[in-house]
């Protein structure tokens, strides 16, 4: 195979992982906190010799998620948060301690408050959240104080990561914040809200069409230039 087919294939490859991540933005169009995605494409060029020009290979390894803010919808649940701003919730799970914008949360049988996957949400000293049963009118302020009966129980913790670029999606909408964490100085909680995926489903429609477009075009150079080392191939035979 020659170099052209490499670059093609190299391109083709790029633009199936693009594909990838736009239709798996569409499936989250309505999933609470989701945060959608992007592919970042790179050249590579290599010198093949003093006399021959350089080849050039595209690559797509980098996933780029979008942290803008999603639109706020009212509930009126007494659990479901929402920050206004920048923030995360932190989640205890299974593998650590986790972040999200997705803040449809409940209090479980123990009085613990718990994502829909059961994980506990921690408060600002990164301890598990608890909400006595049986007690009057719960609210949450802007600061994610918790008070119950007018009493203060407990606060929500919201964090900023340290270093945005360490930040590995593990779900839908959780996220590992490998180079650690810190309190978010600026984000406001607003009980009774939800905030909706940050996905425009127009957009990521116009993209996919675009990223199909193209790979048909790279598959159409592809077989043109396989029919051509064929014919080459016959000829010299």
């Amino acid at each position: 195979m020659d170099n052209a087919s490499y670059t093609a294939l190299t391109r083709q490859s790029g633009l199936m992982r693009e594909m990838q991540v736009v239709a798996n933005n569409i499936a989250n169009a309505s999933t609470t906190g989701f945060r959608a995605e992007g592919i970042m494409f790179s050249e590579h060029i290599k010198a093949l010799g003093p006399e021959t020009e350089s080849l050039s290979m595209a690559a797509a390894q980098v996933r780029d998620t979008v942290m803008t803010q999603g639109s706020l919808t009212q509930t009126g649940g007494t659990f479901d948060l929402a920050i206004e701003g920048e923030g995360f919730f932190v989640v205890e799970t299974p593998n650590g301690q986790r972040l999200t914008r997705a803040g449809a949360f409940s209090p479980n049988e123990n009085g613990d408050l718990v994502t829909p996957d059961g994980y506990p949400v921690l408060d600002a000293g990164g301890a598990p959240l608890f909400v006595p049963q049986g007690v009057g009118r719960v609210g949450i302020g802007t600061d994610g104080t918790i008070s119950a009966d007018g009493r203060p129980i407990g606060q929500v913790g919201i964090v900023l990561p340290d270093d945005p670029t360490q930040m590995l999606r593990e779900s839908g909408v959780m996220f590992d914040a490998r180079g650690g964490f810190a309190p978010a100085p600026d984000g406001r909680i607003l009980q009774g809200f939800l905030e909706e995926s940050n996905v425009n489903p127009i957009l990521q429609v116009s993209r996919m069409i675009e990223v199909q477009r193209a790979y048909e075009l790279g598959q159409g150079f592809l077989d043109n230039e396989h029919e051509r080392i064929r014919g080459v191939i016959k000829s010299i035979r």
